[in-house]
């Protein structure tokens, strides 16, 4: 593919970077950032910025690595050995069907409060995965693209001005540091939740591989091809956009629920409620319905997003898997699209599944996706390390030496995290 595109303008290249913020601001923002703000204060803001900060290298290899080769990051997992590929074969079947859930479920929350539908979980679960079906069987790349730009824009404008309005009501800054609750961050609870928060903040470390894919379906609708600038040009914008909001989203759990009492509801219709209550005190009453719509569009595209990935991430798995070790496909061309619609089938039947077992337990839900991702990411961080430092991989696009230290921070961080996570389990 690479020799086959002309080179483009960085207005060519803008949108994967964005459709990957759109995927994170969901759950890992609007649940768990207001959560933390909301019960800690700004206790945790430093937690959240150190996460962002070590999981930055991780993501960025994903489309570093589409730009410098013009393949995914599975052809450079295959390069490394089937075994490679098998690992993260295996942590996306033991996430997919959990994080379409979770994504899917706060959709329904408020797709349930809009429009005021007192229908089970399951039920309005099933509505919203039939639109997404609906959209991504007859539609493209290039409107999930384009509704994603619109969207965000939009989402960036309504929280940081609902963030200043919150800050005009003078808070109390002893109180919102958070400093009282600091024991509470090493209960068995705050342990369980601090996992939580940084399992997906601000996005799940298999992303990388969809932002490959994403990297390389823009350069073929497009018809150009980045150069390794401007993949990264539009990631950094897309990064940038999703600490932001990580950070805006904790400011507005602080300033308006910390230190109140109130704690969240279990239920996603509960909590879409509270969610947008948040907006409207700030905002004033008549704000409601817009934030609300603005919420619901914002989960949507998020789960519309997710629901693009991992059916885009199943075919690209079944074809990397007929790649010998250069990274060569074997055999005839691949038909994509029917493999694509099987797989949309199968994770949404799956995460239909999961929500209907799971009922009303809405946040232990979120909390056991967020720790299973977290887990997994050491297992994520290295192989993509191992991929982007190969020497299959052009030595001009290689990490330079500070980005290459930071990645070793960050997986020596993951690591031990998770080790201390386990202990904790085992011993406690």
């Amino acid at each position: 593919m690479k020799n086959t595109l002309r080179p483009g303008l960085l207005r060519h290249a803008i949108g994967p970077g964005l459709l990957m913020a759109g995927a994170a601001i969901g759950v890992s923002h609007l649940v768990q950032s207001t959560r933390a703000g909301a019960e800690y204060g700004l206790l945790l803001l430093p937690v959240v910025l150190l996460a962002c900060l070590l999981k930055y290298p991780f993501l960025e290899f994903g489309p570093r690595y589409a730009a410098a080769t013009g393949e995914n990051l599975l052809i450079g997992y295959r390069r490394l050995g089937r075994w490679a590929l098998g690992l993260f074969a295996l942590v996306t079947l033991g996430t997919m069907f959990i994080i379409q859930a979770v994504v899917t479920v706060v959709t329904a929350g408020l797709f349930g409060m809009v429009f005021g539908m007192d229908a089970s979980p399951a039920t309005l679960s099933a509505w919203i995965m039939g639109g997404c079906l609906l959209l991504l069987a007859i539609g493209n790349y290039r409107g999930v693209d384009l509704g994603m730009k619109v969207i965000m824009g939009a989402l960036t404008i309504s929280t940081l001005a609902t963030v200043a309005l919150a800050f005009g009501e003078s808070p109390d800054w002893s109180t919102l540091s958070g400093i009282a609750q600091a024991p509470q961050v090493w209960t068995a609870a705050g342990v369980a939740f601090l996992l939580a928060l940084l399992g997906w903040m601000p996005i799940p470390l298999d992303v990388a591989v969809w932002h490959s894919l994403w990297t390389l379906e823009r350069s073929r609708e497009t018809g150009t091809r980045p150069s390794l600038g401007q993949a990264l040009t539009d990631f950094r914008i897309g990064f940038m956009a999703a600490t932001l909001l990580a950070l805006a989203f904790l400011l507005l759990g602080a300033l308006t629920l910390h230190g109140t009492g109130q704690g969240f509801a279990d239920s996603a219709v509960g909590f879409a409620a509270q969610l947008v209550d948040l907006y409207a005190g700030a905002l004033g009453e008549w704000s409601r319905p817009l934030i609300a719509v603005a919420a619901l569009t914002t989960m949507f595209s998020t789960t519309l997003a997710v629901t693009d990935a991992y059916p885009r991430v199943i075919t690209a798995l079944i074809r990397a898997a007929r790649a010998d070790e250069r990274g060569v496909v074997l055999g005839p061309p691949d038909d994509h699209r029917w493999p694509y619609v099987l797989s949309l089938v199968v994770v949404l039947s799956g995460a239909l599944t999961l929500i209907y077992l799971a009922g009303e337990r809405f946040t232990t839900f979120v909390d056991l996706a967020t720790t299973i991702s977290f887990l997994s990411a050491p297992v994520l961080a290295w192989l993509t390390l191992r991929v982007v430092t190969d020497e299959h991989m052009p030595p001009a696009a290689r990490p330079g030496p500070v980005l290459l230290g930071l990645a070793w921070v960050g997986l020596i961080f993951l690591i031990s995290f998770s080790l201390v996570w386990a202990g904790w389990r085992i011993l406690g």
